[in-house]
């Protein structure tokens, strides 16, 4: 067996949990039906992206390129600023299903580049734009387009000109079962230098203030009856 066959076996067995660290942590928690609390039931508008970075999710949490243990307790991800945002971006951008004229739909450019069974090893890239992200132009002009007219995509802002983004590449790779280790590696795309401020983070979700069996798993936590 190569390496990896003998982390699925172990994992298998039971000699080692290789699976418990793993790509669990969502891209978009914000404006889903799990976190729904809305009087008249708008699943689908209750929490909108510009929520998001004001509340606290019940039933998970979200970000770029996340790592977290398999019932998402302790959560990992990246935080980047490029001066102009007027916030950080801590996750990805996009549209809930009344804003996109086809829907629900995340307006980022991101690649999942390699990974193995086991989470072993992971690789992912995100294209971070170097001026101000357009966030107001994108859901400005998909809002005037048809079901019958073609989104209106981040690439078509023109954000990209030039080449004026960061490719941001980040790397998990498992020394053990409880042994990760993490890497970013950042590039400047553009013609000219700029400014990138990178905030690698880590945090706890919040159990505390919904359920007092807060330590337990997730799907023991809420009982049916809720």
């Amino acid at each position: 067996m190569n390496a990896e066959e003998r982390r699925l076996e172990e994992n298998r067995t039971g000699v080692k949990n290789w699976r418990k660290w793993g790509p669990y942590l969502s891209e978009r928690q914000w404006g889903t039906v799990r976190e729904d609390y809305s009087v008249h039931g708008d699943a689908w508008g209750y929490l909108p992206h510009d929520h998001a970075r004001s509340r606290a999710y019940r039933w998970g949490e979200d970000g770029i390129g996340g790592f977290a243990d398999d019932h998402v307790k302790l959560c990992f991800c990246i935080a980047l600023w490029n001066g102009k945002d007027p916030f950080l971006k801590e996750r990805m951008f996009g549209l809930t299903n009344p804003q996109g004229n086809h829907g629900e739909d995340v307006k980022e450019c991101y690649y999942y580049l390699d990974g193995t069974p086991t989470h072993s090893y992971l690789k992912m890239l995100y294209k971070y734009p170097q001026a101000a992200f357009p966030y107001e132009h994108l859901i400005r002009e998909n809002a005037q387009r048809s079901r019958t007219e073609r989104e209106f995509e981040l690439e078509d802002t023109g954000i990209f000109d030039q080449n004026k983004y960061f490719d941001v590449f980040i790397e998990y790779a498992k020394a053990d079962a409880e042994d990760v280790l993490i890497r970013i590696t950042v590039h400047n795309r553009g013609p000219e230098s700029a400014t990138l401020h990178l905030l690698p983070q880590m945090w706890f979700r919040n159990v505390w203030s919904w359920e007092e069996n807060a330590v337990l798993p997730l799907a023991q936590a809420i009982s049916p009856s809720k």
